[in-house]
């Protein structure tokens, strides 16, 4: 009876609603404590969030915890529980479209937690974002984004572009791919996590809270040396090795 009530989309909503108004006290200390700190409390909170929304996490391949600091995450974008996802295995500052910082109230928390945001129909705000990426970087932060431009269902190998890598030549850095996919647990696709077309960030979310059996996959690939590749490179082999991992191709 316990594990039904959980799994009532409007218990879920409540206590998601609670959690992220406990996220709003803490992001006013966010800003004071060191990047250590700042990281156990992104990984806690989201690993919360997942645990709320009843999302198994499958990690099937090792972290390189120790090398992610100064380093980039490119991965396939699925969702907005992509972002969920990675921070509750390895915190990440990351480089999102602008549209979401509008979001209803987790557009201000993204914000707060030191997340980058891009306007992609406007072609100069490349350079602005590849400027901080790279001033990150070299401070020793892990920052991640998703290549694609855009989120898809999933079904289809991704293509990455190679605009926002820039950044991770010029820092010098290592670039590790990370591959997201979401079943039931039997292997089956779940495309109903997908946030795609012209869905909006409620409608998406309102989905999420009435499915009951979602398992997110997160892989992490072999790093790629930004020194041994051009910039387009780069994009390529990240590319290929992530349709590797989530399509054999």
């Amino acid at each position: 009876m316990g594990k039904l009530f959980a799994s009532s989309p409007f218990v879920k909503a409540i206590r998601l609603t609670l959690h992220i108004i406990y996220a709003l006290a803490l992001v006013v200390i966010y800003p004071a404590v060191g990047p250590r700190s700042q990281d156990r409390m992104v990984l806690r909170w989201s690993q919360q969030v997942l645990k709320i929304l009843q999302v198994r996490r499958q990690v099937s391949t090792p972290v390189p915890a120790a090398t992610l600091a100064g380093g980039m995450l490119v991965a396939n974008h699925i969702s907005w529980l992509d972002m969920v996802a990675i921070n509750a295995i390895s915190p990440a500052r990351f480089v999102a479209k602008a549209q979401v910082a509008q979001w209803p109230l987790l557009g201000w928390l993204v914000r707060r937690s030191g997340t980058l945001f891009i306007q992609r129909e406007i072609r100069r705000d490349v350079a602005r974002i590849n400027q901080q990426v790279q001033e990150r970087l070299l401070r020793g932060e892990c920052i991640a984004l998703f290549p694609e431009g855009t989120s898809t269902d999933g079904t289809q190998p991704v293509h990455f572009h190679s605009s926002l890598l820039q950044s991770a030549i010029d820092a010098g850095t290592q670039v590790y791919p990370v591959a997201i996919s979401y079943h039931d647990g039997e292997g089956r696709a779940v495309p109903g996590v997908a946030f795609d077309g012209d869905m909006t960030f409620v409608s998406s979310l309102r989905k999420v809270l009435g499915m009951t059996n979602i398992n997110v996959r997160v892989q992490y690939l072999p790093a790629v040396t930004c020194r041994a590749f051009s910039r387009r490179g780069v994009a390529l082999r990240c590319q290929d090795l992530v349709n590797t991992a989530l399509h054999g191709v």
